[in-house]
């Protein structure tokens, strides 16, 4: 362990430093994967109750970008704040901690509930925040939700703690490889710590009646939208909504379910840094025409599919 020259305590490897920063009152648990890339730093907002650990397969996958990563106030290695917060709030924080970085200018991609405080970055500062990605994300309490069960099941971090319930639920809220291979559950499980409870409620009222709605069409940065096929908890077409709504947006598809910068985090890499590094990058928007007709594709896709999916698990059973 050595000091850390922006006010904390440093620990771990080269490649990845783990800091914790005192940002505006705030102690934080801040993860940094350093690169010789030029572009600017990725900042990373992760999904509700998840630790920067379990993105590590992820950050481990970037070949020439720098990332950095943070647990949210009352998850993992940062502690509680006093009282709850809004996404506004966290966009702030973020800020702050780039610029104690000594950064001016980074790119963010948000993950799942991370992608509402990503999408609230790019609004908040939209001369910090170059280009904006989007994984597995909607935009906010006005998006198209997940079934009633999945949501019941993601109501508590019980999953966080108890391994043998996130074995029982994990292919039915994440969907995808999970489905069909347990072995990623448990990989995915022993990256999970400190998910505490009160942490998990603020996380949860952070987003109560947020949307982004009303101003997405005002986002200026480039944008990459990317959902997973079969994703039960955030359903694809909330990607259309969002590739439809942000002028300079396209949204890539992914044969996998809600957590594939998890079970694929070496082809999410190198989308993500392929569009990150393409200096000539300009997202054509698509016409109404074709955005209506993806909504009605993921529509269907959303309402009938479920139980095509439920079918296929139990013949696998």
């Amino acid at each position: 362990m050595t000091n850390d020259p922006a006010g904390g305590n440093r620990v771990g490897t080269p490649e990845i430093e783990a800091r914790q920063i005192t940002v505006e009152g705030q102690l934080l648990q801040v993860a940094i994967r350093h690169s010789s890339g030029q572009q600017p730093p990725l900042l990373l907002f992760n999904g509700i109750g998840a630790n920067w650990e379990l993105a590590k397969p992820f950050l481990e996958a970037l070949t020439s970008t720098t990332a950095i990563i943070f647990d949210v106030p009352g998850i993992g290695g940062s502690p509680r704040p006093l009282l709850p917060y809004r996404p506004s709030t966290l966009a702030r924080l973020a800020a702050a901690l780039v610029a104690e970085l000594g950064y001016t200018e980074v790119d963010v991609a948000g993950v799942s509930w991370g992608g509402g405080i990503a999408q609230q970055f790019a609004h908040q500062y939209p001369k910090l925040c170059r280009r904006l990605v989007l994984a597995a994300t909607a935009p906010g309490f006005t998006m198209v939700p997940a079934s009633p069960s999945v949501l019941w099941k993601m109501a508590t971090p019980r999953r966080y703690t108890d391994k043998d319930y996130m074995n029982r639920i994990a292919a039915d809220i994440y969907g995808g490889a999970f489905r069909y291979d347990p072995s990623l559950i448990g990989q995915h499980a022993a990256g999970m710590r400190g998910a505490r409870n009160l942490g998990y409620l603020y996380q949860l009222l952070a987003m109560s009646g947020w949307t982004s709605l009303p101003w997405l069409w005002s986002l200026p940065q480039q944008t990459l939208v990317l959902m997973g096929r079969d994703d039960p908890l955030v359903p694809p077409i909330n990607g259309h909504i969002l590739a439809g709504l942000i002028p300079n947006a396209e949204l890539q598809m992914i044969d996998d379910g809600h957590l594939f910068i998890v079970t694929r985090p070496v082809e999410t890499a190198a989308l993500i840094e392929a569009f990150l590094a393409d200096a000539s990058k300009h997202v054509d928007p698509s016409s109404p025409l074709s955005r209506l007709a993806g909504w009605v594709k993921d529509l269907i896709s959303t309402f009938g599919g479920r139980r095509d999916n439920q079918a296929q698990l139990e013949e696998r059973k």
